[in-house]
């Protein structure tokens, strides 16, 4: 087949009009209108039916804090622009492909990729729903494939004691994934008792800082993007264990507090970040295979919980600044087109 030839599926146009976000500065965005390339072999049309935004990190590329020495690292695999602004950013989309190969036409998929009504990816970088997971909640994929990485990385094992401080929707996904180690003591931290709710819901502990500080736990996580929040998780950890850092912070300084028991303690605080597969499972785990199982375990209907903010899409950029506010209500956005 030609290389620019029609594929089967794609009618009666070879190409489509599409809307997509751009953040054309710090705290502005805009619609911008582009056209389809043709496809070509090995190539789909996905129409989007819902994005899911990430708010730790989208939140930092909205305000422009993400630092110059991480442009190259931080670049999103469909991105268009280039940091710090225009950009168009984003990477949970889960569409209906509509034109390509015709084993994934009609087919729901998920792919990396920004807000945008419509998109032509390689066939390859697409990824099929499983069977049982609905394509609004699949949104979660790439947040679960965060957690999933960070607990390998973190060692957690059957009845550890673990501590996740910081109830966002990585952090809901890594407590729920170490909830279900069998005989394993999970506890949930967040400063808002507004978290306690879809915690319950999804079946993990939920406890407010001044409760768990002297926890002496295993394994601790760190997500709540906050200075406090990782003073809490050094002082909850006991001997010997380890603390997961899985904030990105961006530019911001962060003060940690390295004295007290910090060293008498002989705590591990380590990075844990999803671009690389975890060590321990990178000789036999690829990202295929990684982002498969990550969807394979959102087949839980309780997981909806963690979904309780809609946005048009029409919506979203008047309401950007709503949503990234350090102060913003609720927990998972998702985008509806």
């Amino acid at each position: 087949m030609a290389m620019d030839a029609k594929i089967e599926g794609l009618s009666p146009a070879s190409s489509r009009t599409v809307r997509a976000l751009w953040w054309e500065a710090a705290g502005r965005g805009g619609v911008r209108e582009a056209e389809t390339p043709a496809l070509r072999e090995g190539q789909a049309f996905v129409r989007t039916l819902f994005t899911g935004v990430s708010r730790g990190t989208e939140r930092l590329v909205f305000t422009g804090a993400v630092p110059p020495s991480e442009y190259a690292r931080m670049r999103c695999p469909m991105q268009e622009g280039e940091f710090s602004f225009p950009i168009k950013y984003g990477y949970c989309a889960v569409g209906i492909t509509e034109g390509g190969p015709p084993d994934l036409i009609g087919r729901p998929v998920f792919a990396l990729h920004p807000h945008q009504t419509g998109f032509v990816a390689d066939a390859a970088t697409l990824r099929p729903l499983p069977e049982g997971l609905p394509p609004r909640r699949a949104v979660l994929a790439a947040n679960m494939e965060t957690a999933l990485n960070a607990v390998w990385d973190s060692g957690a094992g059957p009845g550890d004691r673990i501590v996740v401080v910081g109830a966002g929707i990585v952090g809901m996904l890594t407590a729920y994934l170490c909830a279900r180690l069998p005989g394993a003591d999970v506890t949930l931290v967040d400063v808002n008792p507004d978290r306690a709710q879809p915690a319950a819901q999804i079946g993990v502990p939920f406890a407010a800082p001044g409760d768990v500080a002297g926890a002496e736990a295993d394994v601790v996580f760190h997500a709540s993007a906050s200075a406090p929040g990782l003073a809490l998780a050094l002082a909850c950890a006991g001997f010997e264990a380890r603390v997961v850092e899985m904030s990105w912070h961006g530019a911001a300084p962060v003060p940690t507090p390295l004295g007290g028991a910090f060293h008498s303690k002989r705590l591990h605080l380590m990075s844990t970040q999803v671009g690389q597969v975890s060590p321990s499972r990178r000789p036999r785990w690829d990202y295929a295979r990684r982002m498969a199982k990550a969807m394979e375990l959102l087949r839980d209907d309780r997981l909806d919980a963690l979904l309780d903010t809609d946005i048009a899409f029409e919506d979203f950029c008047a309401r950007a600044a709503e949503v990234f506010a350090p102060s913003a209500k609720g927990l998972g956005v998702v985008v509806r087109y």
